[in-house]
C-alpha cells in the first residue's frame, strides 16, 4: 500500500518540478530583444481599430457549453459498448437510465433555445 503513495507522491513531485525546470530553462536561452513593435497589440503592422473588449452573443458560449457536455457524455459510451458482454443486463439498464438523463438533458437545452445558432 505505501508503494502506491510513494509512486503517487513521485509523480506529483516531478509534475510540478518538470514545467519549473523547463519554463527556467526557456527563460536562460530564450533570446529576449523586446521592440516597441513586438509590444504592441498587434505584430501584423496593421493599426487595431476600435476596442479591443466588444461583447459576444452569449448563445455561442451556450452551444459550446452544451456541444462540451454532451461529447464528453458520449464518451462514456465507447467503454461500455465494448465491455457491454460481460457485464450483463445490469449494465444495459444503467445505460438506459444514463441515456434517459441525457435526452433530458438535451430536451432541456432545445426548449431554452441553447441550440440556436442565431
Amino acid at each position: 500500500m505505501s508503494d502506491n503513495f510513494a509512486a503517487a507522491g513521485l509523480l506529483l513531485a516531478f509534475a510540478i518540478v518538470l514545467p519549473i525546470v523547463v519554463m527556467t530553462v526557456v527563460h536562460w536561452l530564450a533570446p529576449h530583444k523586446p521592440h516597441k513593435e513586438k509590444l504592441t497589440t498587434y505584430e501584423c503592422g496593421n493599426l487595431p481599430i476600435g476596442k479591443a473588449w466588444i461583447g459576444f452573443k452569449i448563445n455561442y458560449f451556450l452551444y459550446a457549453l452544451v456541444f462540451a457536455a454532451f461529447s464528453v457524455e458520449s464518451i462514456f459510451l465507447y467503454p461500455w459498448a465494448l465491455m457491454y458482454r460481460k457485464l450483463g443486463t445490469y449494465a444495459l439498464v444503467e445505460m438506459f437510465i444514463f441515456m434517459i438523463i441525457l435526452i433530458i438533458g438535451f430536451g432541456y437545452a432545445w426548449k431554452r433555445g441553447a441550440l440556436k445558432w442565431m
